[in-house]
Protein backbone atom coordinates (compact mmCIF):
# COMPACT_ATOMS: atom_id res chain seq x y z
CA UNK A 1 0.00 0.00 0.00
CA UNK A 2 1.41 3.27 -0.52
CA UNK A 3 1.80 5.89 2.11
CA UNK A 4 -1.02 7.48 4.00
CA UNK A 5 -1.57 11.18 3.55
CA UNK A 6 -3.10 13.66 5.24
CA UNK A 7 -4.13 16.81 3.40
CA UNK A 8 -5.82 20.03 5.12
CA UNK A 9 -8.37 22.12 3.10
CA UNK A 10 -10.39 20.90 0.01
CA UNK A 11 -8.18 18.81 -2.55
CA UNK A 12 -10.15 18.55 -6.32
CA UNK A 13 -12.47 15.69 -6.16
CA UNK A 14 -12.38 15.52 -2.60
CA UNK A 15 -16.39 16.59 -2.24
CA UNK A 16 -16.98 13.96 -4.50
CA UNK A 17 -15.28 11.54 -3.33
CA UNK A 18 -16.37 12.07 0.43
CA UNK A 19 -20.15 12.01 -1.15
CA UNK A 20 -19.20 8.50 -2.54
CA UNK A 21 -17.57 6.82 0.15
CA UNK A 22 -20.80 8.14 2.64
CA UNK A 23 -22.87 7.29 -0.31
CA UNK A 24 -22.02 3.56 -0.85
CA UNK A 25 -20.80 2.67 2.51
CA UNK A 26 -24.22 3.77 4.32
CA UNK A 27 -26.19 2.14 1.20
CA UNK A 28 -24.19 -1.34 1.49
CA UNK A 29 -24.45 -1.22 5.40
CA UNK A 30 -27.98 0.23 6.39
CA UNK A 31 -29.56 0.73 3.19
CA UNK A 32 -29.52 4.72 3.33
CA UNK A 33 -30.61 5.75 -0.46
CA UNK A 34 -30.42 8.69 -2.84
CA UNK A 35 -31.78 10.92 0.19
CA UNK A 36 -28.70 10.80 2.49
CA UNK A 37 -26.07 10.80 -0.36
CA UNK A 38 -27.60 14.10 -1.89
CA UNK A 39 -27.94 15.62 1.38
CA UNK A 40 -23.97 14.43 2.48
CA UNK A 41 -23.00 16.37 -0.86
CA UNK A 42 -25.12 19.46 -0.59
CA UNK A 43 -24.15 20.01 2.96
CA UNK A 44 -20.77 19.31 2.37
CA UNK A 45 -20.75 21.73 -0.68
CA UNK A 46 -22.50 24.03 0.99
CA UNK A 47 -19.21 24.08 3.88
CA UNK A 48 -16.67 24.12 1.39
CA UNK A 49 -17.82 26.96 -0.33
CA UNK A 50 -17.95 29.24 2.93
CA UNK A 51 -14.70 27.11 4.19
CA UNK A 52 -13.19 29.75 6.57
CA UNK A 53 -9.54 28.62 7.62
CA UNK A 54 -9.76 31.01 10.95
CA UNK A 55 -12.67 28.57 12.05
CA UNK A 56 -13.35 25.81 10.02
CA UNK A 57 -11.01 22.84 9.82
CA UNK A 58 -11.49 19.54 6.84
CA UNK A 59 -9.05 17.18 5.99
CA UNK A 60 -8.91 14.52 3.45
CA UNK A 61 -6.75 11.51 4.06
CA UNK A 62 -5.45 9.61 1.16
CA UNK A 63 -3.62 6.85 -0.51
CA UNK A 64 -1.74 7.35 -4.20
CA UNK A 65 -3.92 10.64 -4.65
CA UNK A 66 -7.06 8.99 -4.09
CA UNK A 67 -9.36 10.37 -1.38
CA UNK A 68 -9.93 7.45 1.37
CA UNK A 69 -11.28 9.29 4.05
CA UNK A 70 -12.23 12.68 5.46
CA UNK A 71 -13.02 14.58 8.85
CA UNK A 72 -14.55 18.28 9.06
CA UNK A 73 -15.27 20.93 11.85
CA UNK A 74 -17.27 23.32 11.72
CA UNK A 75 -16.84 26.49 13.49
CA UNK A 76 -19.64 28.46 12.68
CA UNK A 77 -21.26 28.02 15.61
CA UNK A 78 -18.50 26.62 17.70
CA UNK A 79 -18.94 30.23 20.36
CA UNK A 80 -22.64 29.48 21.04
CA UNK A 81 -22.82 25.46 20.18
CA UNK A 82 -19.20 24.03 20.46
CA UNK A 83 -17.84 23.22 17.15
CA UNK A 84 -19.45 20.58 14.79
CA UNK A 85 -17.30 17.58 14.15
CA UNK A 86 -19.33 16.63 10.75
CA UNK A 87 -18.43 14.05 7.55
CA UNK A 88 -16.15 11.68 9.60
CA UNK A 89 -15.52 8.31 6.98
CA UNK A 90 -13.29 6.31 6.33
CA UNK A 91 -13.00 3.45 3.18
CA UNK A 92 -12.69 -0.09 3.36
CA UNK A 93 -8.85 0.34 2.21
CA UNK A 94 -7.78 1.98 5.45
CA UNK A 95 -10.72 1.07 8.24
CA UNK A 96 -8.90 -0.35 10.97
CA UNK A 97 -5.43 1.26 10.43
CA UNK A 98 -5.59 4.16 12.84
CA UNK A 99 -5.86 6.76 9.87
CA UNK A 100 -9.65 7.65 11.71
CA UNK A 101 -8.01 8.04 15.21
CA UNK A 102 -5.36 10.07 13.65
CA UNK A 103 -8.10 12.49 11.61
CA UNK A 104 -9.61 13.00 14.92
CA UNK A 105 -6.31 14.12 16.81
CA UNK A 106 -5.96 16.16 14.09
CA UNK A 107 -9.71 17.51 14.51
CA UNK A 108 -9.10 18.00 18.27
CA UNK A 109 -5.50 19.79 17.87
CA UNK A 110 -7.59 22.27 15.45
CA UNK A 111 -10.08 23.19 17.59
CA UNK A 112 -7.90 23.30 20.75
CA UNK A 113 -5.99 25.67 19.36
CA UNK A 114 -9.10 27.91 18.03
CA UNK A 115 -9.63 28.12 21.80
CA UNK A 116 -13.24 26.01 21.00
CA UNK A 117 -14.75 25.07 24.55
CA UNK A 118 -16.88 21.71 23.16
CA UNK A 119 -16.91 19.31 19.91
CA UNK A 120 -20.08 17.37 19.28
CA UNK A 121 -21.18 15.57 16.39
CA UNK A 122 -24.33 13.80 15.55
CA UNK A 123 -24.26 9.38 14.27
CA UNK A 124 -26.53 6.68 15.16
CA UNK A 125 -26.82 3.59 16.77
CA UNK A 126 -25.36 0.55 15.72
CA UNK A 127 -21.54 2.09 14.16
CA UNK A 128 -19.68 0.26 16.67
CA UNK A 129 -16.46 1.02 15.54
CA UNK A 130 -16.77 4.31 14.94
CA UNK A 131 -18.10 4.84 18.41
CA UNK A 132 -15.25 3.06 19.70
CA UNK A 133 -12.94 5.82 18.14
CA UNK A 134 -15.30 8.83 19.93
CA UNK A 135 -15.32 7.17 22.99
CA UNK A 136 -11.69 6.80 23.02
CA UNK A 137 -10.91 10.31 21.83
CA UNK A 138 -13.13 11.57 25.33
CA UNK A 139 -16.65 11.86 23.34
CA UNK A 140 -19.87 10.88 25.25
CA UNK A 141 -23.17 10.10 24.60
CA UNK A 142 -25.24 13.36 25.52
CA UNK A 143 -28.78 12.78 23.46
CA UNK A 144 -30.40 9.76 21.89
CA UNK A 145 -33.91 10.02 20.48
CA UNK A 146 -35.38 8.18 16.65
CA UNK A 147 -35.62 10.18 13.95
CA UNK A 148 -34.97 10.80 10.38
CA UNK A 149 -32.64 13.15 9.53
CA UNK A 150 -30.59 10.72 7.46
CA UNK A 151 -33.37 9.74 5.37
CA UNK A 152 -33.94 6.54 7.33
CA UNK A 153 -35.35 5.81 10.50
CA UNK A 154 -32.85 5.55 13.34
CA UNK A 155 -31.72 6.15 16.70
CA UNK A 156 -30.01 9.39 16.56
CA UNK A 157 -27.48 10.33 19.03
CA UNK A 158 -25.05 12.79 20.06
CA UNK A 159 -21.72 12.92 21.54
CA UNK A 160 -19.94 16.12 23.10
CA UNK A 161 -16.22 16.15 24.16
CA UNK A 162 -14.83 18.99 26.72
CA UNK A 163 -11.98 20.28 25.17
CA UNK A 164 -10.83 22.12 28.65
CA UNK A 165 -9.78 18.81 30.02
CA UNK A 166 -7.26 15.94 27.91
CA UNK A 167 -7.24 13.19 26.72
Amino acid sequence: MSEIRIDKGYRPGSLGRIAELHGVYYHDHWGFGLFFEAKVAVELSEFLKRYDESRDGFWTVSVGGQAEGSIAIDGIRAEIDGAHLRWFIMSDALRGKGAGSRLINKALRFCRSKGYKKIYLWTFEGLGPARHIYEKMGFKLVEEHRGTQWGTEVTEQRFERSLTVYP
